[in-house]
């Protein structure tokens, strides 16, 4: 049975546990290791997931499949002050992948979104990622490219997608 739940900050080692899990796999054939091991630090330290959650209103979701958490979700509605919401991260253990934990991760923001009123869903995702075809088949269409300067000589080379609610 696969249950969506909001986590809590205590639930913070879940989100690094499956992140540290999850990008190796993702990223591996685009993203040095060197790249990974570095944004996963920035992005997925303890310091930087509270902050997410509590300073910058990132809200992350949990799928748990028969006791185990297969996957997570973030997203922030209102989104540079418009009536927008920003799906932040959506990862899936590889172990996980084709038990519809993505499919339904993305149905519930993308409801949560259109409940608070908001009028389009966004993300970014490399531009190398193969999720671009996954998200194009949920209705997503590539609006521009960004590349993101994240320090130590490392860039994200980003496809910006959005969709309409």
């Amino acid at each position: 049975m696969l249950t969506i739940t909001k986590a809590t900050a205590d639930q913070i080692h879940i989100i690094q546990e499956i992140a540290y899990i999850t990008w190796p796999e993702t990223f591996g054939k685009i993203l040095s290791k060197e790249q990974i091991s570095y944004m996963l630090g920035m992005m997925y330290d303890d310091a930087s997931l509270r902050s997410q959650i509590t300073e910058r209103g990132h809200v992350f979701l949990l799928a748990n499949v028969d006791g185990v958490f297969g996957g997570f979700a973030s997203y922030e509605l209102n989104y540079k002050n418009e009536l927008t919401a920003k799906l932040h991260k959506i990862y899936i253990r590889p172990d996980m992948q084709g038990k519809n934990i993505g499919k339904v991760l993305m149905t519930e923001v993308a409801d949560i979104a259109r409940k608070a009123g908001m009028q389009y869903l966004t993300l970014n995702v490399n531009r190398g990622n193969n999720a671009v075809g996954f998200y194009q088949r949920y209705g997503f269409e590539k609006t521009g490219e960004e590349d993101i300067d994240i320090g130590n000589g490392y860039f994200m080379n980003d496809a910006i997608m959005q969709m309409t609610l």
